[in-house]
């Protein structure tokens, strides 16, 4: 890791060292040398017994003298060879201009040099020369969701390899930052030319601490917004950064995830958990911080970024930021930050944003508008989980990125508040309990023992820390810590935490319940009762560093926002149907800023696995950008479309997408996810990349759905300069891959048009209707020709009064292998004619 970010740094004076060497055509080529490698060399002395080998500054070798330390003469002759690389590179290049990264001496002579393709045909032409290569490069496991999704072998290979997956392609990101000397941002990965895309204008700042240089081929451009957070004097440039450094760890964490390099090795805590990848590794970076560690953000900053990363020119904004509060007035659309992303659609820029992490409740969602692409949150298929086996051979599960105890011996547990030192006055302290202060414990008695400590509260607020807890462990000379959950801390998800030693967290309270049981049990008192005699109570712990693999997945995770999509702050339900989707968001691997400080379990480690619907709307941000890449002329809409209408209702096991619908004991509430968790589904990478039929949808019909609002007028006006006709349009009559209706009152006709990016086609048309609803559609079947579209016409009727929603779903089959999805989603309904309550102008 430290040697790929000494090569990030060095490729920053690129600019300096290589002048007027024309960049687009240099490139690393790999050249080994003639002369044996040093290993070689000591199967020479090997050989030859008590004989040398001589060297000087000839390049000729000589069996002349004895050598009598084969350490030594490695370590001269590695040297040696240097030596010689590097004269050859002066003498090969005399007055030009070049850059050695790498010295290759002991398995194979040669260097690693980064040169143009004239220079390397020079070098090839050198009789000391015997190879001259253009670096390539190797295929490792990913670190995980992009195994998941099928990218290795689905869309990567339709896109030509993660090597070029997403190039040409530019991601701005409205978030916290970026570190840019993280590897995964790195350009010097790159094998083939990899210019900067030319329709992108944008700039990096360059402040003292965003060096000239931190910005590449990769990381295109980086800028930061906080003028109105000091104009409300919160601003702290030493805490916050006044530049794009990310203080946070946020902003660096979802860049990797849709656009980081492919192949990075994760090392955690001094383990390694694979390699990671972004989804479109080979997309470009933008980055407009705008949010903050120490107050988070204000609209008119976030503005400002949108606005900007829009002038320079980016494909796609990937937000994982949402209000802190619904907008108030005419309608929850009208907000500055909606209306300016309304006109980033217009100019052909794809919006993303994160659905929000106040689920399971209804109508959580905070992502509102239609053009806006919403994304939720659900599991993965890894796991890591460890566990604690207690001396009755009771079992239970734990967290913790942590080693396990030696084989199978059990070691005694002790509590840290049995543990204290005679000084110590107060043992019912919760802070004793936490293992914060070795001081205040008693070496003699935790020497070799499982120390007992408690997670409360001050975990969460980050008064207390699992990292001082172990270090106070390995104070007292304890071969391990187990962390019970305080019965106070309910609905709080914990990431799996790294540990440098023997550890575990039992994140139920149940769990802790049965633990303390047996612990309480287990000890030995004297006639007082209080005096404890012997700590008889014995566990090991089996370690989580390897993961395990799910067949459940996915499941709608119980903190993704959910809808119906609130049209207005009085909760009127909006006919759009949020989220969009769900995309992998729990317990994802990514990179993280050296100086991040968002979770307090990975500070200072290069990469953190934490969970929101942060996570999941970067990794539709990296799909978006493959989509872009295939169909470079497609409107933000279509690439929504494709999206969705791919997207699968169905878990690994053919069994419908669970969702979960309580923070206490998620996993044992769950039922089958509906639209309002999920969306059109969980997204489907590689099908995405085929979708057959599209549903377009431009900035000129989302007015007329904004027009169609009561009482929306002036406000259209004031937003866009746009003056309202008279419109009729609802929700319902975009042509989006969705058909929702809050009020179903009677019945209703909504139409659909689908155009054929595909080859000529037969399809099929089946519908399944929600409960208490009549649905037909026609054509039942249709040709359609490459290029051309087709309308569908979509009746729907109440068979019933009822105000439950009801779900349902129409697929059109084509007979070349399209499928595709579009969710049905109807709330109230009513048998009989009624007056409408909302009036629509």
């Amino acid at each position: 890791m430290e040697g790929l970010l000494v090569h990030f740094l060095v490729l920053s004076l690129l600019s300096l060292l290589l002048g007027g060497l024309c960049q687009e055509d240099a490139a690393v080529y790999i050249v080994t040398m003639k002369q044996p490698p040093a290993v070689h060399y000591n199967d020479e002395l090997k050989r030859f017994g008590s004989s040398g080998i001589s060297y000087g500054d000839s390049e000729t070798f000589n069996i002349l003298n004895k050598t009598r330390n084969y350490s030594r003469t490695n370590s001269n002759y590695s040297s040696y060879l240097i030596r010689l690389q590097n004269s050859l590179l002066r003498r090969a290049f005399r007055g030009e201009r070049y850059l050695k990264l790498y010295s290759y001496h002991y398995l194979i002579n040669g260097f690693a040099v980064f040169i143009t393709s004239q220079q390397a045909e020079k070098l090839s032409r050198r009789h000391e020369v015997a190879n001259v290569l253009l670096d390539f490069s190797v295929r490792t496991a990913t670190t995980h969701t992009p195994e998941f999704l099928g990218l290795p072998q689905g869309a990567w290979v339709q896109e030509g390899g993660p090597e070029v997956a997403g190039e040409g392609i530019v991601i701005g990101f409205i978030d916290t930052g970026i570190d840019p000397t993280h590897p995964s941002f790195s350009d010097y990965l790159s094998v083939n030319r990899y210019p900067i895309p030319h329709h992108f204008s944008g700039i990096c700042e360059v402040t003292k601490d965003f060096p000239a240089g931190s910005c590449n081929r990769k990381l295109v451009g980086a800028r930061h917004f906080a003028a109105s957070a000091i104009t409300r004097g919160i601003f702290n440039a030493t805490l916050d950064h006044a530049s794009p450094l990310d203080g946070d760890g946020h902003g660096t964490h979802t860049a990797s995830i849709a656009a980081g390099n492919h192949g990075i090795p994760v090392v955690v805590s001094g383990h390694r958990f694979g390699n990671a990848s972004g989804m479109a590794p080979r997309a470009h970076i933008a980055v407009y911080k705008a949010l903050y560690k120490s107050f988070g953000g204000f609209a008119a900053d976030v503005v400002a970024a949108i606005d900007q990363a829009a002038q320079d020119g980016v494909d796609i904004i990937s937000l994982s930021i949402t209000p802190n509060r619904r907008p108030l007035g005419v309608a929850t659309f009208f907000n500055p930050i909606d209306m300016s992303l309304l006109n980033a659609v217009k100019a052909g820029i794809f919006v993303v944003q994160a659905a929000g992490n106040t689920g399971p409740s209804p109508k959580s969602v905070s992502s509102f508008s239609p053009w806006i692409f919403t994304v939720g949150a659900s599991a993965h298929d890894r796991i890591y989980s460890n566990h604690l086996v207690l001396g009755n051979n009771l079992k239970i599960s734990g967290v913790g990125l942590a080693p396990g105890t030696d084989g199978d011996l059990m070691y005694p547990l002790i509590a840290a508040t049995h543990a204290l030192t005679n000084e110590t006055t107060d043992a019912n302290d919760m802070y004793l309990a936490e293992c914060q202060d070795s001081s205040l414990l008693n070496k003699d008695l935790t020497k070799g023992k499982l120390l007992v400590c408690s997670y409360s509260i001050r975990f969460v607020l980050g008064l207390s820390s699992i990292k001082q807890a172990l270090q106070s462990a390995k104070n007292v000379s304890a071969v391990g810590v187990i962390f019970y959950m305080d019965p106070f801390v309910i609905g709080f998800q914990l990431n799996p935490t790294p540990m440098h030693m023997p550890g575990l967290i039992i994140p139920s309270p149940d769990d802790s319940k049965i633990f303390l049981k047996y612990y309480n049990s287990s000890l030995m008192r004297g006639k007082d009762s209080k005096t404890i005699i012997k700590f008889r109570g014995v566990a090991k712990i089996l370690g989580g560093l390897k993961a395990n693999y799910s067949i459940s997945a996915p499941k709608v995770m119980y903190y993704s926002a959910r809808g119906p999509d609130p049209e207005d702050n009085s909760l009127v339900d909006a006919d759009i149907l949020k989220p969009n989707l769900i995309a992998p968001g729990n317990f994802i691997w990514s990179a993280w800023s050296s100086l991040g400080t968002d979770s307090a379990e990975f500070q200072g480690e290069k990469f953190a696995m934490i969970s929101g619907t942060s996570m999941a709307a970067p990794h539709v941000a990296g799909l978006a950008a493959l989509i872009k890449q295939k169909y470079p002329n497609f409107s933000p809409s279509a690439i929504g479309s494709a999206l969705s209408t791919t997207a699968t209702v169905y878990g690994k096991q053919g069994s419908p997408i669970m969702a979960q619908r309580a923070y206490s004991n998620p996993d044992s509430n769950m039922s089958p996810a509906t639209p309002f968790d999920m969306g059109s589904g969980f997204v489907n990478a590689t099908a995405a990349l085929n979708p057959g039929l599209i549903l377009n949808s431009g900035y000129d019909n989302f007015l007329s759905f904004l027009c169609g609002i009561n009482g929306s007028a002036p406000v259209v006006l004031n937003y866009t300069g746009h003056n309202c006709k008279i419109s009729t349009m609802m929700g319902s009559d975009l042509n989006i891959p969705s058909v929702t209706i809050s009020l179903l009152n009677q019945s209703r006709t909504v139409m659909r048009r689908v155009s054929n990016i595909a080859n000529d086609e037969h399809y099929s048309v089946s519908w399944s209707a929600p409960f208490g609803v009549s649905v037909s559609v026609s054509p039942t079947q249709f040709f359609i020709a490459s290029g051309q579209q087709q309308n569908l016409t979509i009746v729907l009727g109440s068979t019933m009064n009822s105000t439950s929603a009801s779900f349902g779903g129409i697929g059109l089959y084509g007979n070349l292998g399209h499928k595709l999805f579009i969710p049905l989603s109807v709330i109230s309904k009513t048998k009989h004619k009624a007056t409408l309550t909302r009036k629509r102008c």
